[in-house]
């Protein structure tokens, strides 16, 4: 699993994002405020586990990012204000030991 954030993503950010997300989350971005953008690449059934786990956390947006990744793998987007982006990313890393 790989975890990134962005802080204050760039307008070049949000191009991108809108190229790899259906139209329902470019129109949620249109329409409330992102300062952050966490990342997170891991399994299929880990990517449903941390956006439920995010979402839980935090007053964020979580979406599958549509794209290069393998069958395998794949990328969720954490998407919100810098400090809810922050404890869901957090949150998502706590999750991410053992599972039992």
């Amino acid at each position: 699993m790989q975890i990134r954030i962005i802080n204050a993503p760039q307008d070049n950010l949000f191009d991108m994002l809108a190229r790899r997300v259906a139209p329902h989350v470019r129109k949620w971005v249109d329409e409330n405020p992102v300062s952050a953008m966490g990342l997170v690449q891991a399994s299929v059934p880990d990517l449903f586990y941390f956006a439920d786990i995010a979402s839980k956390s935090a007053n964020v947006m979580t979406v599958e990012l549509f794209g290069t990744c393998p069958q395998t793998t794949t990328t969720l987007a954490v998407l919100g204000e810098t400090s809810a982006v922050r404890a869901a990313m957090a949150a998502i890393e706590e999750a991410s030991g053992p599972a039992f």
